[in-house]
């Protein structure tokens, strides 16, 4: 597995957490045009509410001295599933293995049972990385729009 680690957001990064999210996810915006929805979308304001939320964390994923990409978690400390929500990783540094091996940081900070995410189900890419990492399909599919559905996945 890659050698990353994950390094925890503070509030002067969430400038530069929220423009690597619009580049990261820009290529499924354009894709997909799910406007409404997509993490590549979304407003500096809507990125920083959630970052002050008492449950969010979000992480830089850093990998020999680079930024390579961030992880949310949402972690109630509690009995319901922790989520990731999203996770992207930077296109310039994508297939070196950083995403799984930032899901097993992540699983080893926050505990490795009771996860629950979304991805799109016609990336066979995410899909097969959730799988890989011990994920499986719920059943449950979100239709977002003629060319995009969101596929829900569990981990115990």
């Amino acid at each position: 597995m890659a050698d990353i680690t994950l390094i925890k957001a503070t509030k002067d990064d969430m400038h530069d957490i929220w423009q690597m999210q619009i580049d990261g996810f820009s290529g499924l915006l354009d894709k997909y045009r799910a406007y409404a929805t997509s993490p590549g979308a979304e407003s500096f304001e809507k990125v920083m509410a959630r970052f002050e939320q008492p449950w969010t964390t979000y992480y830089y994923i850093s990998a020999e001295g680079e930024n390579v990409g961030a992880i949310r978690i949402v972690d109630n400390k509690d009995d319901s599933p922790k989520k990731i929500s999203p996770i992207w990783i930077m296109p310039e540094y994508r297939n070196n293995g950083y995403a799984s091996a930032a899901i097993k940081a992540a699983e080893d900070i926050h505990g490795a049972n009771n996860w629950s995410l979304g991805t799109i189900l016609q990336e066979p890419g995410n899909l097969h990385l959730y799988e890989k990492m011990g994920y499986h399909q719920t059943g449950t599919i979100i239709n977002i729009n003629d060319k995009m559905d969101i596929v829900i996945f569990e981990k115990d």
